[in-house]
């Protein structure tokens, strides 16, 4: 196959239809942005749990005096009651599950809060008001149910909390927007095969006469169909590297830039590099898209 040829007939191809041309690379480069938006935010949903998992602790607080939970019908909780849920963490079901066991008795818990909140609170909170709380970091976070369920309703236990809960909003509303942006992207990925396989009719439509002269001199199918699939990819191909444009753009001065300096309880963020990864694959699917819609337009076409 004559190499140079053939990439001639497909550059004459897209300058023939320069404005469909611009329309699949500017359809490439929205549905493959929203592809790459997408990816980077389950990146980022992934970092973050895996962050938070780390850190995040099950507090088990002991009744106080003004506790009004149906476990704490006896007030504060007795040594005897707070011996008893030390020795089940120390216990063999549970003891393989923690990494670590730290108790806070109240003066401990007074003075965090005071530092926490300032001295103008000493005079407020008093160390009677506040619970004894244990402590746990879990060698696996997703076990943390366990914990739960094992202190649940237990005399002298106002309540087990899991900390990570508290992220399961932000994680749920970052899902969620994931799936909003694969649903466009999908829509738009859809809007780009359709226009690359109308592109490619239309074009094999204006060189009818120059594809049935190759026919009748005996050009095989293979050359007659890789200029228009070359076109279809040429024009994908523009659209996935702007797409990788806008995603890298996107991390550095929309994340490293501005997010990273203003969310501060969000300390780790997709980078740079990360988005290098995504780009690569936002390529590979702008080309085979392209490829197979543009291929199998130009063999129907052919076959009518």
């Amino acid at each position: 196959m004559r190499t140079g040829l053939v990439l001639s007939e497909a550059l004459s191809g897209l300058r023939r239809n320069a404005s469909m041309v611009i329309s699949v690379v500017l359809v490439t480069f929205v549905s493959l942005t929203f592809v790459g938006a997408a990816i980077l935010m389950q990146m980022q949903i992934g970092q973050m749990k895996d962050y938070w998992a780390d850190r995040a602790q099950v507090a088990i607080y002991m009744c106080t005096a003004i506790s009004q939970a149906a476990t704490c019908v006896d007030g504060l909780a007795t040594p005897e009651q707070l011996a008893e849920v030390s020795a089940k963490l120390d216990g063999p079901a549970l003891a393989p599950l923690i990494r670590d066991l730290r108790f806070e008795d109240r003066e401990q818990a007074y003075a965090n809060v005071i530092e926490l909140l300032g001295e103008d609170y000493a005079s407020v909170i008093t160390p009677e008001q506040l619970n004894e709380t244990y402590w746990i970091n879990l060698v696996d976070q997703s076990q943390s149910d366990v914990i739960v369920e094992a202190f649940k309703g237990m005399q002298g236990v106002e309540e087990v909390k899991d900390q990570l809960q508290y992220l399961e909003p932000l994680f749920s509303a970052l899902t969620v927007a994931t799936y909003i942006a694969v649903g466009i992207a999908a829509l738009m990925l859809v809007a780009a095969v359709l226009l690359i396989a109308t592109t490619i009719r239309l074009s094999a439509y204006a060189r009818r006469r120059e594809l049935g002269i190759m026919r009748l001199v005996g050009a095989s199918n293979r050359f007659i169909q890789t200029p228009f699939i070359l076109e279809g990819v040429f024009a994908a191909l523009l659209g996935s590297l702007l797409a990788g444009a806008a995603v890298l753009a996107g991390v550095h001065f929309g994340v490293d830039q501005y997010l990273r300096q203003r969310v501060e309880f969000v300390t780790t963020w997709v980078s740079v590099s990360d988005a290098w990864v995504v780009v690569p694959i936002l390529i590979l699917i702008g080309a085979l898209l392209a490829a197979l819609s543009a291929g199998f337009a130009i063999r129907r076409w052919l076959r009518a």
